[in-house]
Parts: C-alpha cells; sequence; structure tokens
C-alpha cells in the first residue's frame, strides 16, 4: 500500500515516491510573528504534522526532514515594533515563542528546522544575485525585480493566464516595472525601518524569495514536498517556483509534490485578521484542550473548506470523551500485538490523508475494544494496541484518561470528590440507596459526573462551553 497525495501542479492525486528515501523532504510556509495566531493558520500546521507522522512512520523518523519558515521581517512587524518602540526581534521572538507554544498544544511536533529570514540573509541576497547574472531578474531605482517573462512556465501551478493574474492580484503598479506583474526581490526600507546591505543598495528583501532561499539553504532543492493553505498558490508559491526555476543553482525541478489545504471558515467567510472575524487559538486553549481543537480542525478533508463552529468543537469533546471513556475503561488491559499499524487502519491516512475516515477507524476501533473488555475476550490487548497506534499517528489520545477527564480539579477537590465517590460506593453495597442518591447529587452540586462502569465508578467534570464563564 503506497502513499498518495493530490499535487496541484498535476491537479491529481499521485503515489508519493520520494527522490531519496533515506532523507525526505517537506516544507511549509509557516507563521509571520507579529501577533497572537488565529485558529485558521494552525490548520496546516496540523494536517501537516499528520502528514509528517505518517512520513515518519513509512520512512523512519530520522528519515524526514521537514522545515517550516517563520517570516520575522515584514510590514506588520515594523509597525507593531515602531508602536512599542522595541526592536523587531523583541517583537518576533515574543510572538514565535507564543506560537511554538500553541502549536504544542495542538499536538504538532516541533519541524525539523524552523528557519528565519532574518537568519538567512546571505543567501537571500546570493540568490538574487543569481538571477540577475541569469537575466530572470533586474535593478531598477534601489529595487531589485524579478522578470515573469524568463520563466515560460510562470502561472502554470495556479492554472491561470498571466493577464488574469495581474487583473485578479494586488499588483503594485511601478513605473520601474518592465511587465506589470514582474514582482520585488529586494526594495529600500523606509526610515526607521530593519536595514540590510545588498549589492543594490541598503534595503531588505520582498517575501517570496525568502521562501526560496531558505529551502535551498535548509533542504537543498528540488525538494519532495512543498505545503501551505490554498491562499498562498498564487502569488507566493507560483513566484517562489519561478524563481527556484531560475536560479541556474540546481537541476531537477523545484519541489515534486505541492500540497495546499482549503480555507477554514467563519460561518460563511474566510477567516482572516482584516475581516475581524477571527479566533485566536491562544484563547481557545484557554477553553479547551488541545486535542478537541486538533480533532475539529482534521474533522474535514484537508483540501475542504472547514466551518468553524462552537457546535463542532463539542462535537469534538464528545468524540474524545468516548474514547477517553473506553480508554479509561480499558485501563487494567495490557496492550499487546504487534506495534505496526494493520494496512486497513493506515489505508484512509494513504488516501491523501482522509483524516475523517481515519477518525472514524479510530472510532470503531474504539468500539471493538469497548464489547472485548465487557466481554473479557483476549482480543482485547491487540485492539488497544492498534487504537493507540492509529492514534499516535493522528496526534490523539495522548493524555491519561483521569487527567484528561479529571484536568479541571485541582488536588483538595479531587480528593474531596474521591472520598464521596469512596462513600457513595459503600452506601451502594450497603444497598443504602437514598445515601448513594444523596452523594450523587452532592457530587452533581460540585459539577461532576460520575460514570459507572464494570471496575467501578469513575468521574469528569465537563469542560466549559465556549463563551462560558469560569
Amino acid at each position: 500500500m503506497s502513499l498518495t497525495l493530490y499535487d496541484t501542479m498535476a491537479r491529481k492525486k499521485r503515489p508519493f515516491v520520494p527522490q531519496d528515501p533515506r532523507r525526505v523532504t517537506m516544507y511549509v510556509c509557516g507563521p509571520t510573528v507579529y501577533n497572537y495566531s488565529h485558529i485558521g493558520n494552525f490548520r496546516p500546521v496540523v494536517v501537516f504534522d499528520v502528514l509528517f507522522r505518517v512520513l515518519r512512520r513509512l520512512y523512519g523518523e530520522q528519515a524526514v526532514r521537514y522545515a517550516a519558515n517563520v517570516t520575522d521581517v515584514d510590514d506588520k512587524i515594523n509597525a507593531k515594533a515602531a508602536e512599542q518602540g522595541v526592536p523587531i526581534g523583541e517583537i518576533t521572538d515574543r510572538y514565535l515563542a507564543a506560537y511554538n507554544a500553541d502549536a504544542q498544544a495542538l499536538g504538532a511536533l516541533l519541524p525539523t528546522v524552523q528557519p528565519r529570514a532574518t537568519q538567512t540573509m546571505d543567501a537571500i541576497i546570493e540568490m538574487i544575485g543569481r538571477l540577475v547574472r541569469n537575466n530572470a531578474a533586474y535593478a531598477a531605482e534601489g529595487h531589485v525585480l524579478f522578470d515573469t517573462q524568463a520563466f515560460s512556465d510562470y502561472g502554470k501551478l495556479s492554472g491561470r493566464p498571466l493577464d488574469e493574474m495581474i487583473a485578479g492580484a494586488r499588483v503594485e503598479v511601478a513605473p520601474y516595472k518592465r511587465h506589470p506583474a514582474d514582482f520585488v526581490l529586494w526594495k529600500p526600507s523606509k526610515p526607521g525601518e530593519p536595514v540590510w546591505d545588498s549589492p543594490w543598495g541598503p534595503g531588505r528583501p520582498g517575501w517570496h524569495i525568502e521562501c526560496s532561499a531558505m529551502i535551498e539553504q535548509e533542504l537543498g532543492l528540488p525538494i519532495d514536498i512543498h505545503g501551505g493553505g490554498i491562499d498562498l498558490v498564487f502569488p507566493h508559491h507560483e513566484n517562489e517556483l519561478a524563481q527556484g526555476m531560475c536560479d541556474g543553482h540546481h537541476h531537477g525541478g523545484y519541489a515534486h509534490y505541492w500540497l495546499h489545504n482549503g480555507f477554514l471558515n467563519m460561518g460563511d467567510e474566510k477567516m482572516s485578521k482584516s475581516l475581524g472575524n477571527v479566533t485566536l487559538a491562544h484563547d481557545l486553549l484557554k477553553q479547551q484542550p488541545g486535542e478537541v481543537i486538533r480533532w475539529a480542525l482534521l474533522a474535514a478533508h484537508y483540501r475542504q473548506p472547514l466551518a468553524w463552529t462552537d457546535d463542532a468543537l463539542a462535537q469534538a469533546r464528545n468524540s474524545l470523551d468516548h474514547l477517553y471513556g473506553v480508554l479509561g475503561r480499558a485501563r487494567h488491559v495490557a496492550a499487546g500485538g504487534s506495534a505496526a499499524l494493520a494496512d486497513e487502519q493506515l489505508a484512509p491516512l494513504m488516501d491523501d490523508l482522509n483524516t475523517p475516515s481515519a477518525m472514524a477507524e479510530l472510532k470503531r476501533l474504539a468500539n471493538d475494544l469497548d464489547a472485548a473488555v465487557r466481554r473479557d475476550q483476549p482480543a482485547a490487548g491487540a485492539l488497544k494496541q492498534d487504537l493507540m497506534a492509529l492514534a499516535e499517528v493522528l496526534g490523539f489520545l495522548q493524555a491519561d484518561p483521569q487527567v484528561w477527564f479529571q484536568g479541571g480539579a485541582d488536588e483538595g477537590l479531587k480528593a474531596q470528590i474521591d472520598a464521596l465517590i469512596a462513600a457513595r460506593d459503600t452506601a451502594r453495597a450497603a444497598k443504602d440507596w437514598s445515601e448513594a442518591d444523596r452523594i450523587r447529587a452532592e457530587l452533581t452540586a460540585l459539577n461532576v459526573e460520575v460514570m459507572d462502569g464494570p471496575a467501578g465508578a469513575t468521574w469528569r467534570i465537563p469542560t466549559l462551553k465556549t463563551g462560558e464563564q469560569a
């Protein structure tokens, strides 16, 4: 069974064949760090984290090199630094740390490398120099521009004719451009902005060249997989591809597979900071465990739009409560059998990362495990092993079931609840039903939900619904 991925360039699913199975390379466009990231920014983080996990399982953890860049020089960063009267590094360090903490809370593994634009400046300037020498770029009035006429395949990735792309894009009209679609590789810095020396005068790079240079420096070209949001196909990835192909520094293409995730929509609109319909992951993580948010982000196929609603979060919480409930009831079962996932269990992910289907398989395994535990069947060990192996590839069930349900209680409250549960068990054993009911009512008043099972009673504190006050 082989992994197939939908390649934006080919407009179809293709079997994934790495150039070198001992060194599989993937690059995903990361954040611009000037603020906390909204939940839409974390859809590619979680989607490509699943792909990273699948690739590591197929080729070995050491064989996969995953780079996710950080844009740490940008107009918005400059504006925030100026507003707060601090160097840009103070802004970018603060929000990169917050971004990584949020990504970790959502169960994302750290990428192998996290290159930063400001730390790649020599490579960026060198690459621009090569493009100029290859007649694919030209200097004009302190700027260096990429000459889109130098790349005959320009527009192939997005599949749009050039005149249509110009009409649809916010193309800056400038008298020094040879063609309206030409884009900036280097530009003069405005007063007070960060500045670097270059052969074309002091200034800073354009956005697109940063990624091309970081890919070349960290992974080498061509790479196996290039990922990002669907909104990056044009102009960002189209321009990256053009630069990489005209660089003349390598042969064999730029990226062999282009993967793009669909938008996350708040109601009917794409979520964006400019529309103001933003939910910050940072805030949401105070209300919900990271796995709940991760589940909601993976609940639709990655190429489809994803509607973000309170209901989607509630459904995610219910699904995970069910899975953790099964695990809690199976806590006495030792996971046994092979650690290798059966082909049938991994099959949905091998088919272009079909996470909804893989999550349905997770639920099926959990239900089979629950039935085996109830009937005390020997198959329970192997089922638990399979459940945990598939959950790991998806990034779920990483918490202890007891902690999952009781995470909202401090030690004093836990001791009080455990004492009440023990007293209720004693009353039930003595068939003192009125006392058992009285204790249950006391637990309910503490916002504790009691769950009676074959191995005795367990309890949980239901989480706050989105928008509720503690």
